[in-house]
């Protein structure tokens, strides 16, 4: 197999003494003649067009070697350029660009190492083959990015180019996504006219992926990363397009079934929220809860660790409409027959604040929350989870002690009703039987 059609001609190897030098003498203060940079720069644009697979057997490592040189020797003559660069060499630079970055995508994996252990950024679910060029390409778009006045560039960063820079948050290489947020936030900071659309955009990614799909998308996570800077921000009082944005997409967020693959971010976003506008956490809590997980054991102790945050930044009057809902789910929490669930359900009563929180509806919570802990401490299978409820048992009986014992009073009254009426349940169909089978011998 012999070199592909329109393939550069592969020269002699570079060595490392030779691209360091080359690199140095383009950041020296000595600096070219502008059209002979320019027209180096023209002159290296169509050997970094050319693009390789790095899966077809006929391409040469040392062709591909050969571009790679090529794009660090771009990339050094770019870095320093602070000067307005025209159109004659912006074109042919964003064409080269886009070349490369807005490819094919292989389609997402159903499983993987990203969903199983998200918090582990050193692993490399699927490794893009081509990153040994696009991380150099990537570099030279961020030094554009940061080098030049949006003016000069609005017209090659437009709407398109900046939806396709979203398509490729789907990468399953956390290296090509982490370039991307690099270059995302940095177009967001410096063109102010395109935040809005910038914005919506990411939105429709979050939307497509809460309602419209049910595969994953890696870049959920980075997208909210870039927004939690953004809500950062964001002025007080807010306004009403961002708080929109909570309640239609942050807080649907939490019902996708890979939402443990973002839920640092997604809690970080949501937090800024409450933080900047406290009445905001009544809205919040209340959407976690009606998307409360049935089955996911591992959602539900993010989500209790998400809702014990968000009590901590919440006043009174946030307390007295919350206290009686979040005290009941917390309350079935514990009584799960997982151990992890009911062991973090449990530990959240350490929290001063949960617990002042659930002091504003005492009359109405102690009566559900002294029902968990008698059912737990008689009918739980983990000795552990045992153990913690005696302790918060002993915490609440000091609290309120009278009140304690009145809603166990009770309790075991209800129990006795609960007993008699089994017991004359049992009796009406005694009964049934007794007059079925009279009735059958008449019958015979």
């Amino acid at each position: 197999m012999g070199i592909q059609r329109n393939s550069p001609k592969v020269s002699p190897k570079r060595t490392l003494k030779f691209l360091l030098d080359l690199d140095s003498k383009h950041n020296s203060s000595r600096q070219p003649h502008t059209n002979s940079v320019y027209e180096e720069i023209l002159s290296l644009i169509p050997y970094c067009s050319y693009t390789y697979t790095f899966t077809d057997p006929s391409e040469s490592p040392s062709q591909q070697n050969f571009k790679r040189d090529k794009l660090i020797n771009l990339l050094a003559i770019i870095k320093p350029l602070k000067k307005p660069i025209p159109d004659e060499i912006l074109s042919p630079l964003f064409t080269m660009i886009s070349t490369n970055l807005f490819r094919p995508l292989p389609p997402p994996h159903t499983t993987s190492i990203v969903s199983i252990l998200p918090d582990d950024d050193d692993l490399v679910a699927t490794p893009t083959a081509a990153w040994l060029h696009l991380h150099i390409i990537y570099d030279i778009l961020l030094r554009l990015v940061i080098n030049l006045e949006p003016k000069s560039l609005r017209e090659y960063i437009d709407e398109s180019f900046i939806q396709n820079l979203l398509t490729l948050f789907q990468s399953e290489d956390p290296r090509e996504r982490e370039s991307l947020k690099n270059v995302y936030h940095k177009i967001y900071a410096k063109f102010h006219s395109s935040r809005s659309f910038m914005r919506k955009a990411m939105n429709d990614v979050f939307l497509h992926y809460i309602f419209e799909t049910e595969q994953k998308h890696c870049g959920v996570g980075d997208l909210l990363e870039i927004w939690g800077t953004i809500i950062n921000g964001f002025s007080i009082p807010l306004k009403e397009e961002h708080k929109l944005f909570l309640t239609r997409v942050l807080i649907p967020l939490h019902r996708p079934k890979g939402m443990q693959a973002y839920h640092q971010q997604l809690a970080y976003c949501v937090y800024q929220f409450v933080e900047k506008e406290p009445m905001l956490g009544v809205v919040v809590v209340q959407g976690i809860l009606r998307y409360w997980p049935v089955t996911n054991c591992q959602k539900e102790v993010l989500l209790i660790g998400e809702l014990e945050a968000l009590v901590d930044s919440m006043g009174l009057e946030e307390y007295k409409v919350l206290a009686l809902p979040l005290c009941t789910r917390i309350t079935k929490c514990l009584n799960s027959w997982n151990s992890q669930v009911a062991e973090r359900a449990l530990y959240i009563w350490n929290n001063e604040l949960f617990v002042k929180m659930a002091s504003q509806a005492i009359d109405d919570v102690f009566p559900v929350v002294v029902e968990g802990m008698e059912k737990n401490l008689k009918w739980h299978w983990s000795r552990s989870v045992r153990q913690l409820t005696q302790n918060v048992k002993e915490m609440l009986e000091e609290m309120e002690s009278s009140l304690y014992s009145k809603c166990l009073s009770e309790l075991d009254d209800n129990d006795s009703a609960t007993n008699k009426e089994e017991m004359r349940r049992r009796e009406r169909w005694e009964r049934l039987e007794m007059a079925a089978r009279t009735n059958q011998f008449i019958q015979e």
